[in-house]
């Protein structure tokens, strides 16, 4: 089954003409574009993404010292990404001694993941 197709050549616009009208707007607010950019900003570092799964799937409260031996990396490197994740509020951390102690914030993603799906 053949088509018929009306091809047309390609114009300029003319300079100073408007494109148009936007087709489609954000349903995103600013404030809350800011917010999901700092998340998936943390988020979009392998290692923090792996950090972030391995503490999400923790019954409770990880010890850097357990999250060193699982990348091959050192311990400041690690402490280093567990510090962006605190910072992006994904992760929250309690010191115990000489050691700090790494959780995800349940609620910090769900925003995220609600507007991903």
């Amino acid at each position: 089954m053949a088509v018929d197709l009306e091809l047309t050549p390609k114009t300029k616009r003319p300079a100073g003409d408007a494109c148009g009208e936007p087709v489609v707007y954000p349903d995103v607010a600013r404030d809350q574009a800011v917010r999901m950019a700092a998340l998936a900003k943390a988020l979009g570092d392998p290692v923090r993404l792996q950090l972030v799964d391995v503490l999400r799937k923790h019954a409770g409260e990880v010890c850097v010292r357990e999250l060193v031996p699982l990348f091959d990396l050192s311990q400041p490197t690690v402490s280093h990404h567990l510090k962006v994740l605190r910072e992006a509020g994904i992760v929250g951390s309690e010191r115990q001694g000489l050691w700090a102690y790494y959780f995800v914030i349940s609620d910090a993603l769900k925003e995220f993941s609600a507007w991903l799906s």
